[in-house]
């Protein structure tokens, strides 16, 4: 399944809110040298219940519009 996300990078809180289509992902770490990036990636693998390696960004990596690719088995 993909999934389009908007990225709030050096939020006060981690959040995860789905507004229509559209994942609003707030998370504490700054954009920079991807950490912002892997704390998404790991508030989304909570969220789906699934592994960190299940989800992959596959377009927007330098981008806070990303879309993201989430393998469930």
């Amino acid at each position: 399944m993909e999934i389009q996300v908007k990225v709030k990078p050096n939020s006060r809180t981690e959040e995860l809110v789905r507004e229509g289509e559209v994942f609003i992902v707030s998370v504490k770490e700054p954009p920079k040298e991807g950490k912002a990036n892997r704390a998404v990636i790991g508030l989304l693998a909570q969220h789906f219940r699934v592994s960190r390696s299940q989800v992959k960004i596959v377009s927007g990596l330098r981008s806070r519009s990303k879309v993201i690719r989430i393998i469930q088995t």
